[in-house]
């Protein structure tokens, strides 16, 4: 990861991240999921990774006001050509270092069973799925978690284990 600096987001960051989101998602609509609010609000458990000026990854989370033992990573992207090389994995460790340091034991993230590639990624980085009552191809899916239509696979991870 020569070269790449990873930083806590700043509310400048939102136009740069939110014009590639849906490339970077191979044409899936995913733009209306990262609202600028969380380039404001949550910019300590929240990071932007560049590479020479331009932004190549980044990682929006929080502490969840309900739960002050948990964390929550919403959104999480890489730049196709900087994917395979540890930066995903990076932005994911310095959020986990972060909460943990604030006292979260757990983090849970969400993810579409579509996306075998973050689904994968989490497997790898050791988080386990929540069982639900339906799976597809041996992975829980919570149906309609996200609304009608919209399944997702459960993440989570404990940090004081």
């Amino acid at each position: 990861m020569e070269g790449i600096q990873i930083r806590h987001a700043e509310p400048s960051d939102y136009p740069s991240i939110i014009a590639v989101v849906n490339e970077w998602w191979g044409g899936r609509s995913m733009a209306n999921m990262l609202p600028k609010l969380f380039f404001v609000h949550f910019r300590q458990t929240s990071f932007v990774a560049e590479h020479g000026g331009n932004v190549v990854g980044f990682l929006v989370g929080f502490i969840s006001q309900t739960f002050s033992n948990e964390a929550y990573i919403h959104f999480a992207g890489v730049h196709p050509g900087f994917r395979k090389k540890g930066l995903g994995r990076a932005l994911y460790e310095r959020f986990l270092d972060g909460v943990k340091k604030e006292g979260c034991g757990v983090v849970r993230c969400v993810t579409s069973p579509v996306n075998k590639g973050s689904v994968s990624f989490h497997r790898r980085m050791g988080f386990a799925m929540e069982p639900t009552k339906r799976s597809i191809e041996g992975i829980p899916v919570a149906e309609d978690y996200d609304g009608k239509g919209e399944d997702r696979v459960l993440f989570y991870k404990r940090l004081d284990a």
